[in-house]
């Protein structure tokens, strides 16, 4: 399928649902249990795209602004300072894998990036780079919010922590839960908040084999198993950053932290 193909077949599924999509739900009735409306910063090319999913956020309570270039959003989320980004992949001038890089080294935010490519290197790509999520176009408005709910609410947990767990050691590695660092050895490694969540969430229970739905639930807070694949990227990503051996792998079940290292916590 060619590229002007899929942007077309896009461009009719996401005009067709955009007339009504400021009439969904007023602003204030998600806003009212909130301190603040989360600023959300939108990174699409195709202004229908971009406005529908505008639309979406801003029914939903979301205060949203939108660009649609890679230099742009770099200078809109310097200025703005947004709590997320969704950031699609295919923009003019710098593409959606350079901002993320640029946004995850000047200030970390939660990005959930857009692809019209189901790619599993283009996942690994943007989950190398800093990624949280991702979604495949075309996409369901209702999971996007979803999505970005989930986010969200993983980096307040984080903020709100009152007792953080102990630090855990495996064998070099070591997961500090109160500042969210991991060092391998004597060097840093870079996660993104979700890969630190399912790294925390594997270590609370070294050995024990967590099945993809558990995970899905805990790290990501979806509770159908739709977004299993999530999961095994997610795996994936950590492996490469920390290490081949370190997640072991039950086919057909989920994942356990390798206890074939020497595991101390508190240490």
């Amino acid at each position: 399928m060619t590229v002007e193909v899929e942007r077309a077949d896009l461009h009719r599924t996401f005009t067709a649902s955009a007339p009504h999509l400021r009439r969904i739900l007023p602003a204030a009735l998600y806003a009212a249990g909130v301190s603040h409306k989360p600023r959300v910063l939108v990174v699409e090319d195709e202004p229908t795209i971009a406005e529908a999913i505008a639309a979406r956020l801003e029914a939903e309570g979301f205060a949203v602004d939108q660009v649609h270039d890679g230099l742009a959003a770099l200078e809109r989320a310097a200025a703005w300072n947004p709590e997320l980004v969704v950031l699609d992949v295919m923009l003019p001038g710098l593409d959606g894998h350079e901002v993320c890089r640029r946004l995850q080294a000047d200030r970390p935010v939660p990005v959930l990036m857009l692809t019209a490519r189901d790619d599993e290197i283009d996942l690994l790509v943007g989950l190398g780079i800093g990624a949280d999520d991702y979604m495949t176009k075309p996409f369901s408005m209702r999971e996007l919010v979803a999505r970005i709910r989930v986010l969200l609410r993983r980096v307040e947990r984080a903020r709100s922590a009152v007792t953080p767990a102990p630090d855990v050691n495996v064998n070099g590695l070591r997961i500090d839960d109160a500042s969210r660092r991991v060092w391998s050895d004597a060097d840093e490694v870079h996660l993104t908040p979700t890969e630190f969540d399912l790294l925390s969430c594997l270590a609370a229970r070294p050995g024990t084999v967590l099945t993809r739905q558990s995970l899905l639930a805990e790290v990501w807070g979806w509770s159908d198993a739709s977004g299993t694949r999530t999961v095994d990227s997610h795996v994936k990503s950590l492996r490469r950053k920390l290490g081949a051996d370190l997640v072991r792998t039950v086919r057909g079940v989920g994942y356990a932290l390798e206890v074939g290292y020497a595991l101390e916590q508190g240490s």
